[in-house]
């Protein structure tokens, strides 16, 4: 059907209802057997990584959060997420055949063996280690396990690791200097794990221009590394990027000491599986996203953890975004992004954690099949909000939001937007100097529970919203863009921010 003729028959529909009062006794429709849906099934849960694996023990059934569907009680017309785009973070969430269960006060991430004794162990064991000296132009292959000191000043140099799948390399930065035009300056190719670890010196990598491929793979970071690498040590590493990424890995990247400056064209940290930081110092900024895990054929991974170290992020985009589990339990944070937080399930812990943000300050929205309702939970910690004005969230969720503990300081226009359930259960949570005693939800960004009818005819609520009305009292509300009335946003054709 075409999109005016539809728009033609709603128009209609709609109009009938407000003269007849015929709206009220409309009731919504069954949303249950949305193909979209995802149910947790004890039957279908698996494990899928070894290494911070999340807990798939089925602890309750429940259906995506996808709204009253119809025409719903408070005045939307369709789904809670409306007619048009609003709902189309569920359905362009990433596929997967895992089910992923959190337990709400229960740790989301299987922590017990994401690190492992060297991973933490910042310094090397250099007894039986080889020296290379970087050149110009020149392309250093390490093809077997073992400890490499780098150190030099190159142009256009290249350290590449081809090793076994078995064998696991070390390559211990020492006062390492390399600027390249178009290629990685670290490009692992294959191995068990390659560590990077910093001595006590500073070290420069950086990508002046447009990235080459090799071959098939689009080598498009500083460091560039098809398996999982792990960065420590005691010194310093500052990584420029021109035009693309600062670290990328197929797999997953740990860091467990360290100082790290990245500037970058687009993200400045990403992997496929996992991030998974226990400490050092991070100085970021980034085009794009500061962290960002993502594999967009699988969506039972790309997940973070982190739980110490300090980070100072400026984003254009995200601060920190996973697409499973963002899940943190300690660290300082100072985030100035778009939005500062952002997964499917985002668990706070515990750490200090200082967001500025001009769109969602934590957002937890539909990136994944294998979690079936998106949620934030604060356990503990301390985190401030600032928020810019407009139609911005402090804490956003697709789903529900908990708070169990911690300090959480808001200053903004909307604190909580949530689709499903909101709860207080302990902790302080002040908005704008108030102390709350249970969690507000703004539903601000249009539709809501103004849209078709609610509770001024065709209008918001008493004519505070949508603007550019159709109806509503004085016409201020209706079919317009703003605020909880009208076509627009959660509750109509509009989308959802």
């Amino acid at each position: 059907m075409k999109k005016t003729t539809l728009t033609a028959i709603l128009l209609s529909t709609a109009l009938c209802m407000a003269l007849t009062g015929c709206a009220s006794e409309i009731q919504p429709v069954n949303t249950s057997s949305d193909s979209s849906a995802v149910q947790t099934n004890a039957s279908e849960a698996e494990t899928s990584q070894t290494e911070g694996t999340r807990s798939t023990e089925t602890t309750e059934t429940t259906d995506m959060l996808r709204g009253g569907g119809g025409f719903a009680p408070n005045g939307d017309f369709g789904n809670m997420a409306g007619f048009g785009d609003a709902a189309s973070s569920a359905s362009n969430a990433i596929s997967s055949d895992t089910v992923i269960t959190v337990t709400k006060g229960s740790s989301a991430l299987d922590t017990s063996d994401i690190f492992s004794d060297r991973d933490s162990t910042q310094t090397a064991d250099l007894s039986d280690a080889k020296t290379i000296t970087v050149s110009d132009g020149n392309t250093i292959e390490i093809t077997e396990e073992g400890v490499y000191i780098i150190t030099g000043t190159a142009q256009n140099c290249t350290i590449k690791v081809d090793a076994g799948k078995s064998d696991k390399v070390q390559l211990v930065l020492d006062g390492v200097n390399i600027t390249n035009e178009n290629f990685p300056a670290i490009y692992v190719v294959s191995a068990d794990k390659c560590f990077i670890t910093t001595t006590d010196s500073t070290n420069n990598l950086s990508v002046t221009s447009s990235f080459n491929s090799d071959g098939d793979t689009n080598t498009d970071a500083v460091i560039f590394s098809k398996d999982d690498i792990v960065f420590n040590g005691v010194g310093t590493l500052n990584i420029t990027c021109a035009n693309d990424n600062g670290i990328s890995c197929k797999d997953g990247i740990k860091f467990t000491g360290g100082t790290y400056s990245i500037i970058s064209a687009k993200d400045s940290i990403e992997a496929k599986d996992f991030i998974a930081v226990s400490g050092g110092s991070f100085t970021v900024n980034s085009k794009k996203d500061a962290m960002h895990c993502e594999d967009d054929e699988d969506g039972s991974v790309g997940w973070i953890y982190i739980s110490g170290g300090e980070f100072d992020i400026t984003a254009s985009d995200d601060g920190i975004q996973a697409t499973t589990i963002l899940q943190i339990d300690g660290g300082t944070f100072d985030i100035e992004a778009a939005e500062g937080l952002e997964g499917t399930y985002v668990q706070i812990n515990g750490g200090n954690i200082s967001i500025s943000a001009s769109d969602d300050g934590i957002n937890a929205s539909y990136k994944t099949t294998a979690i079936s309702i998106p949620a934030v939970e604060f356990n503990g910690g301390e985190t401030t909000i600032v928020m810019a004005q407009g139609d911005t969230d402090a804490v956003d969720a697709n789903g529900n939001i908990y708070v169990n503990d911690g300090t959480i300081t808001i200053t903004g226009v909307s604190s909580f937007d949530y689709d499903g359930t909101g709860e207080l259960n302990g902790g302080t949570v002040t908005v704008n100097g108030q102390k709350l005693t249970s969690l507000p939800n703004q539903m601000m960004g249009g539709g809501g529970t103004g849209g078709w009818g609610g509770d001024a005819a065709f209008g918001g609520q008493n004519d505070q919203n949508g603007q550019n009305g159709f109806g509503g009292m004085n016409d201020r509300n209706g079919f317009g863009r703003g605020g909880q009335g009208g076509f627009g946003g959660r509750g109509g054709f509009g989308t959802r921010m």
